[in-house]
């Protein structure tokens, strides 16, 4: 398994709608994140400065960049766009973070 961590930002305020968002998160969307080899996610969210970080385990990194690919996908990042920082594609503005320590 591959520990990918990430961050994203949210727009000043939206804080909420982004946790409401998820909480009602698609079934067509779970079942891709499971279909492409996601496991374990979490998103954490620094309410000071509004930076997302993401954590995922993936089984392959090819495949779940893959992902990005998907019918479901473009629709969420379309969905998402209007309360965080997006590319002109509308998937999120996102950095890898280098994992330093992991104990099991």
């Amino acid at each position: 398994m591959i520990r990918k961590g990430f961050k994203m930002k949210l727009y000043p305020g939206m804080e909420q709608e982004y946790e409401k968002r998820h909480d009602q998160l698609w079934g067509e969307m779970k079942q891709m994140i499971h279909e492409y080899g996601g496991h374990n996610y979490t998103i954490f969210l620094d309410r000071d400065t509004h930076v997302l970080y993401g954590y995922i385990e993936i089984e392959d990194l090819q495949k779940w960049e893959d992902s990005a690919n998907t019918d479901i996908n473009k629709k969420w990042w379309e969905f998402m766009s209007d309360i965080m920082e997006t590319n002109p594609d509308n998937s999120p503005i996102s950095s890898d973070l280098h994992q330093v320590f992991h104990l099991d």
